[in-house]
């Protein structure tokens, strides 16, 4: 059994090209079904951020390793409609050990835009939970999954990378914060209602700002934010008519389409002049796709931030994580070879078995003979004596023409392998 990754994640593509490559959570379905139609493929989990979009396989045969990994990259380029000449530069594939490791640093937020953000576990849990809903789980990948998570409470538990606050959430809070001094007298419209803008919320609380809008596509989802911040809840089309209320926009939903564009942010521009509001505004976007239009920049007084925006405008990888996240990288080696070291004892269990197997037909034919000479009135004796010498030779036959082979070889490490498998002592 082997473990690989094709992956494409804020490192090696701007969000421009990773939103079209993002999967959505009413499509992982239909997405998992058609890629664990692969015949080589016996298992897959399909990983979708902000920050990556990364598929986890595993396949019986080693060698079919190059076979998959082509067809993966076409089948992830059919699916989103998308040239893979136009991302092929972008893309990074990992097999093995080197797979493994880069899942468990993905867990445990080593390779996040910040290091250390606890956000990803919980997304690396959906999409394993994702792929078990929809039985696309070997034994294999659900044990390295159970490994990965296990690793990730390992290096939160015994190193310091969570320390202090430095998540994608709390950069977008401090960007505001940075923009505007005071933020008592401004008025906030949170749009989305999942774990990002929860976050966001939280940090936000404390600052006491002077009105809150939580606009999302369900009322239900939105109520938990509300309460939490007091906050007056609007519907995703009515933020056209409530836009030119608010001083800050931070946004955060699945919607594959833009919700604000550029004529809706002009227009509430010319409404805030209008009414002499301060017509500087502050736009967010952490959504992947991008939930708003990217032109609004060019526009007087407008402040637009996205998720790779945050990276550079905030520098919030503390030396003290940075530290941590080399201690991580112990623990993580340490625990990828273990998990190897299973995994391939998994796969001599297969070889044992056929190795019985192949014994065991052996002992069954030529016992059948044996039992048929005796009963046609053979010897019982030479009967037994021709039983023990074939069935010597027949078990020992692959073994020891092996030995020859690699004594011709001048294989000293096979020999030792060898010798130590059939309990033999060098002289």
């Amino acid at each position: 059994m082997s473990i690989a990754i094709l992956g494409i994640n804020h490192k090696t593509a701007p969000v421009a090209l990773r939103e079209k490559i993002a999967f959505f959570p009413d499509t992982i379905d239909k997405a998992l079904y058609s890629l664990y139609q692969h015949p080589l493929l016996s298992g897959c989990v399909i990983l979708s951020t902000c920050n990556r979009t990364e598929i986890y396989v595993s396949f019986e045969h080693l060698s079919d390793l190059a076979r998959i990994k082509v067809s993966i990259e076409q089948w992830l380029c059919k699916y989103h409609h998308i040239a893979l000449h136009d991302y092929q530069h972008c893309l990074y594939w990992y097999d093995g050990k080197v797979a493994v490791e880069h899942l468990m640093k993905v867990a445990s937020g080593i390779d996040s835009m910040i290091i250390g953000e606890p956000q990803i576990l919980g997304q690396v849990k959906h999409a394993y939970s994702y792929s078990q809903q929809n039985n696309c789980l070997c034994s294999e990948l659900a044990k390295l999954f159970q490994r990965i998570f296990h690793v990730a409470k390992r290096v939160r538990t015994e190193t310091d990378i969570g320390s202090n606050s430095a998540s994608v959430a709390y950069s977008a809070c401090l960007v505001a914060r940075q923009l505007f001094k005071s933020t008592k007298e401004l008025n906030i419209m949170l749009v989305g209602a999942g774990e990002t803008i929860e976050l966001i919320a939280r940090y936000l609380k404390p600052h006491g700002f002077n009105k809150i809008i939580v606009a999302n596509r369900t009322r239900e989802k939105a109520l938990k934010l509300a309460n939490l911040m007091d906050a007056e809840i609007i519907a995703l089309p009515d933020i056209a008519v409530r836009l030119s209320d608010v001083d800050i926009v931070i946004s955060s939903t699945a919607s594959p389409l833009p919700i604000i564009g550029k004529g809706m942010v002009e227009r509430s521009i010319a409404l805030r002049k209008a009414k002499s509001i301060n017509s500087k505004m502050l736009f967010i976007d952490l959504a992947v796709p991008r939930d708003i239009e990217g032109e609004i920049v060019g526009l007087t007084d407008v402040h637009l931030f996205t998720i790779d925006d945050l990276q550079r405008t905030v520098q919030s990888n503390l030396e003290q994580r940075a530290i941590a996240a080399k201690e991580a990288e112990y623990i993580i080696a340490e625990e990828a070879e273990s998990f190897m070291t299973w995994l391939r004892s998994r796969n001599a269990v297969d070889l044992i078995k056929q190795y019985r197997e192949q014994a065991e037909t052996i002992k069954l034919e030529l016992t059948d003979k044996a039992i048929s000479a005796i009963k046609q009135g053979s010897n019982i004796d030479d009967v037994l004596t021709k039983l023990s010498y074939q069935l010597t030779n027949r078990l020992i036959h692959a073994p020891t023409q092996t030995l020859l082979h690699a004594a011709t070889k001048d294989c000293d490490d096979c020999l030792k392998v060898l010798s130590d498998c059939l309990g033999l002592k060098e002289h």
